[in-house]
């Protein structure tokens, strides 16, 4: 049987509805209707005279004649994209769309201002930023880059290390004169938090040779970083609140820090994005400048990295 065009569109889509788990993320990556990959996947199926797929109303999962089919159609899909990536290569210069997640807060103080820089520097590269505090599934979603403060868990996925943040435990005046100024971490359990639903739950001091753990509780939680900083500076809380947000405000006179002869663990940031994305041009130049800029002086002293 000859192998039709046809066919290898449908061999493409369906590799990517095995590799991303769903008929909607396979579309979303592809920017096809769910329709369209239905189509391919069952003119497949029939072509072959197999079912690949077994289907229900919640999950998806390869026979196993879709499992042995997969490994081709994944190395054909995989090809074709080194190919173009090698292409976008070859252009003096990058362009093309890229498609950047990263939590809110963090995005609009030091990622949007570096991203205005970037697209300066590089006006054919399209940016589409999605800012969101919840962590994405980057294959489902079509996200070239994530932004994360935290370590690579699926790895599946690949990571570069972008900066070290760090972190200062604050209060409101108000909050201090009402409440008094901890002295020692041991204080720090007496007082009321405002918590970040995000953050590990646990907040680790050193000094030396010594380290403390507490686990700090408070009558108000968030999911959003800014919004935890608003309620530190409305006096209902100490927060552990990163330097870039902190800084400002102690400046102003809005919040003050505590323990600052203390060390608390940095916030880790890292770019996260799909196996082998890295070596399309646009990327690439991306990573790389996010990693300078962010050695710069001027950002030195907000970011050590």
């Amino acid at each position: 049987m000859n192998l039709s065009f046809e066919q290898l569109k449908s061999m493409v889509v369906f590799a990517h509805v095995a590799g991303r788990g769903s008929f909607s993320a396979a579309a979303r990556h592809m920017g096809l209707s769910r329709g369209v990959v239905s189509y391919h996947i069952k003119k497949l199926e029939q072509q072959l005279g197999v079912q690949l797929l077994n289907r229900s109303t919640r999950s998806l999962s390869l026979t196993d004649e879709g499992r042995a089919y997969y490994t081709y159609c994944k190395t054909i899909t995989e090809q074709a994209d080194s190919a173009q990536q090698q292409m976008e290569n070859f252009k003096h210069v990058p362009e093309g769309l890229l498609k950047i997640t990263c939590p809110v807060n963090m995005g609009l103080q030091i990622i949007v201002p570096a991203l205005n820089v970037f697209k300066r520097q590089y006006p054919r590269i399209e940016l589409d930023v999605v800012l969101a505090d919840q962590v994405v599934n980057i294959l489902e979603e079509g996200i070239d880059l994530a932004i994360r403060g935290a370590p690579l868990a699926d790895s599946s996925l690949q990571a570069m290390h972008l900066a070290v943040l760090q972190t200062h435990i604050c209060g409101s005046p108000e909050y201090f004169k009402s409440h008094g100024r901890p002295q020692s971490p041991e204080e720090l359990s007496r007082h009321n938090w405002i918590i970040y639903q995000l953050s590990s739950g646990t907040l680790e001091l050193r000094k030396g040779e010594r380290s403390f753990s507490i686990r700090p509780e408070g009558d108000i939680s968030t999911n959003n970083a800014a919004a935890r900083t608003a309620f530190v500076e409305g006096g209902h809380g100490l927060g552990r609140i990163p330097t870039y947000d902190a800084l400002p405000k102690i400046q102003a006179g809005t919040l003050e820090s505590v323990l600052d002869d203390y060390q608390l663990n940095d916030i880790e940031v890292y770019g996260v994005f799909a196996p082998g994305a890295a070596k399309t041009k646009k990327l690439r130049v991306l990573l790389d400048f996010l990693k300078l800029h962010y050695s710069g002086l001027e950002s030195q002293r907000l970011l050590n990295i």
